[in-house]
């Protein structure tokens, strides 16, 4: 899966997650720019990303996440 693929596939996850069909991510949006994107929020984020992607992130790696930039290299190094 390319990053481009990638990138549509997670915009998805958002929308649904946050239920605003407006987010447009870019590599660096960060929760900052998205109004409901609290703790919570982004434990089941995490979990949708992981459901939708097929995959299990490692604790550690995803604790090092900035941005949706390098949630997106996260996805691509764990399909890989």
């Amino acid at each position: 899966m390319n990053r481009t693929e990638i990138f549509a596939k997670l915009t998805e996850v958002f929308r649904d997650v946050f239920d605003d069909e407006s987010i447009e991510l870019t590599e660096t949006t960060t929760a900052a720019d998205i109004e409901d994107w609290d703790s919570l929020s982004h434990i089941m984020l995490l979990s949708a990303v992981e459901d939708d992607f097929g995959i299990k992130f490692d604790m550690k790696a995803v604790q090092g996440l900035k941005d949706v930039g390098a949630m997106v290299d996260l996805i691509q190094e764990t399909l890989a």
